[in-house]
């Protein structure tokens, strides 16, 4: 399937940002500015309050996971991320750079964190479309741009036995660089889990 722009409505259940989109953990952090703190991208993430200006923390709480939490998040959007959050070691993800986009492959080998990425992102990439901001607290800030210009990015979704395929695409250089930087992210908590956001997180409150 393609879709261009910024669509209302979202996709059904099935079909996973950056996981990015952007996944789980706890930590999250308050601080000025809106934005969406997941992904999203062919897998994804978020972050409302913290919006990567500051992070004074709302605590490591493995099990509850308040980070993944959002202002305009629903429970069962938290707790997809919670579950690939806690068994990100499932998890595998290849990422391919286009001259006007990516390309990503993400897989589980457990079939319930496999529905959980397909919904994931297929929602997040709805949301984005729709420019419905879920603000979740963990959120990067690499995602503000999307739900400003959403009409600027063309995404192709599949579902395959190698795992989800998601493309992205933009004609604007700008758009561009954030896609494959939140794509970059992703990966990262692929491989890292929750980890990946803490780091991200301190980063993001030194500047």
């Amino acid at each position: 399937m393609t879709r261009k722009g910024s669509a209302p409505g979202r996709w059904g259940f099935g079909v996973c940002v950056a996981m990015a989109l952007v996944m789980a953990g706890s930590a999250g952090a308050q601080s000025s500015g809106h934005g969406m703190g997941r992904a999203m991208e062919g897998g994804g993430m978020h972050g409302g309050m913290m919006h990567g200006h500051g992070a004074d923390g709302m605590g490591h709480d493995e099990v509850t996971m308040p980070g993944l939490r959002g202002l305009n998040a629903t429970p069962e959007e938290s707790a997809e991320m919670a579950l690939m959050f806690r068994k990100f070691r499932t998890l595998a993800r290849e990422v391919e750079n286009l001259p006007d986009g990516i390309r990503t492959i993400t897989r589980s080998s457990d079939p319930e964190v496999m529905a959980a990425l397909v919904s994931h992102v297929v929602g997040m990439i709805g949301r984005v479309e729709a420019k419905d901001d879920p603000q979740v607290f963990i959120q990067s800030p690499t995602l503000d741009i999307f739900f400003a210009r959403a009409e600027a990015i063309t995404t192709e979704i599949e579902v395959t036995d190698a795992g989800i395929v998601v493309i992205q695409t933009s004609d604007e250089p700008e758009m561009v660089a954030a896609l494959q930087a939140h794509a970059a992210e992703v990966t990262d908590m692929v491989d890292r889990g929750m980890h990946a956001v803490h780091e991200r997180m301190m980063r993001q409150a030194g500047n």
